[in-house]
């Protein structure tokens, strides 16, 4: 006999309301199947495993955990959430930490924010969990970024403790600059951190080269959330070509894959999140000016502001990577080893993503926005002399 999970998920996940998506009202498959697991509370264990099967399902066709609830937080709701987060901390607790990938612990550590959901009763949590599982159910094989969890690791993953001490300091110099109401010392801060950044990416190349490390590029995934996704992952674009990486972005599941050398996807990562937080605040400021001189600003007004912030920023990082090509004296020493590991992050781009497509970029329509995003992307602080100091 069929038991009362397989009857409810035969309902709820694989009928025809399954494909609606969202559970919204009329979702008759997702009310029959909570109703059964709510009268059987003797089902509540076996519909836990049930769930955990299918996050190491998910693990297994390239999905991480920030990935999984960067979906879950962009299709449903914050019970879903907190669900999700405590499916996958039960799941994780079967692998030793040296069976976990680099950047695994900090994915769910952050996962603590997410407190347990207590439902007002049996029915209210047996629908989100189904819910939950109905998207789940639906992940698709994606391109992996590492390996998946319990797989023997050559290196053993490193601890945050054990961070150089020069992205401990960039971290610190990025947060002071976000957080500065004036803009000298926000320059300054941020400057030094662009040539802490550019020296420990250097740094990390030619002690490659000399010692002949067997390094290959790896990848990482970024969240690219709405709204205005567009423009931020052409800022995204922008700051991975002028760090020697790749991106590739994938707008059905809102996020972009950086493929380079691990200490250029650290840069990468730290500097699109300060000038993306720049570019906001920025955007912000802008609207209010606007507010306060009695012209309205729309929709129209942001995505403008945030596509010229992308593209100035985009020429700004290529005009200041641009002299690295041209470097003599002690630079010269450097070009090779750059060059070799430019053709490899490319190579295994082009592994990862052999179909990769363009886009069209829609217009932009509010020339006021277009005209303030692109001035605030000249004040942003790069500190564009810093990527050519070592």
């Amino acid at each position: 006999m069929e038991s009362v999970i397989d009857r409810a998920f035969a309902a709820a996940l694989y009928g025809g309301d399954a494909r609606a998506g969202r559970p919204g009202r009329g979702d008759d498959g997702l009310d029959t199947g909570a109703s059964l697991l709510a009268a059987d509370p003797t089902a509540d264990a076996e519909l836990t495993a049930r769930g955990e099967e299918l996050i190491r399902r998910a693990w297994e066709r390239g999905w991480q955990p920030a990935d999984v609830l960067r979906l879950v937080r962009r299709d449903l709701d914050e019970p879903h959430i907190r669900l999700a987060a405590a499916l996958i901390r039960a799941e994780t607790r079967r692998y030793a930490p040296d069976r976990l990938p680099a950047r695994w612990p900090a994915q769910l550590a952050a996962l603590d924010e997410h407190a347990p959901w207590r439902a007002p009763d049996r029915f209210a949590h047996a629908t989100a969990v189904l819910a939950l599982y109905r998207l789940l159910l639906r992940l698709p094989p994606i391109e992996p970024v590492g390996p998946a969890p319990g797989t023997p690791l050559h290196v053993p993953p490193p601890h945050p403790g054990d961070e150089p001490r020069a992205l401990t300091r960039i971290r610190a110099l990025l947060a002071k600059a976000e957080a500065t109401g004036y803009p000298q010392e926000a320059e300054a801060l941020t400057a030094k951190a662009q040539e802490l950044m550019a020296r420990h990416s250097v740094d990390e190349a030619l002690l490659a080269a000399r010692t002949h490390a067997k390094d290959a590029p790896g990848a990482c995934r970024i969240g690219v959330d709405a709204p205005y996704e567009t423009a931020k992952a052409i800022l995204l674009d922008a700051v991975a070509g002028a760090n020697r990486c790749r991106a590739v972005w994938n707008e059905a599941y809102s996020f972009s894959t950086v493929v380079g050398f691990e200490p250029d996807l650290e840069v990468v990562e730290l500097l699109h999140t300060s000038l993306l937080v720049q570019g906001t605040a920025a955007m912000t400021k802008a609207e209010a000016g606007q507010r306060a001189g009695g012209r309205k600003r729309t929709k129209a007004f942001r995505q403008a502001f945030l596509m010229a912030y992308a593209q100035r920023i985009g020429a700004r990082l290529e005009a200041a990577a641009a002299p690295v090509t041209h470097a003599d004296g002690d630079g010269g020493a450097l070009l090779p080893v750059l060059a070799a590991r430019d053709v490899a992050v490319t190579d295994r781009a082009e592994r990862m993503f052999p179909e990769t497509t363009t886009t069209r970029v829609r217009g932009v329509r509010d020339g006021e926005g277009w005209a303030q995003g692109a001035a605030a992307a000249d004040r942003a602080r790069m500190g564009s002399a810093a990527p050519l100091e070592r």
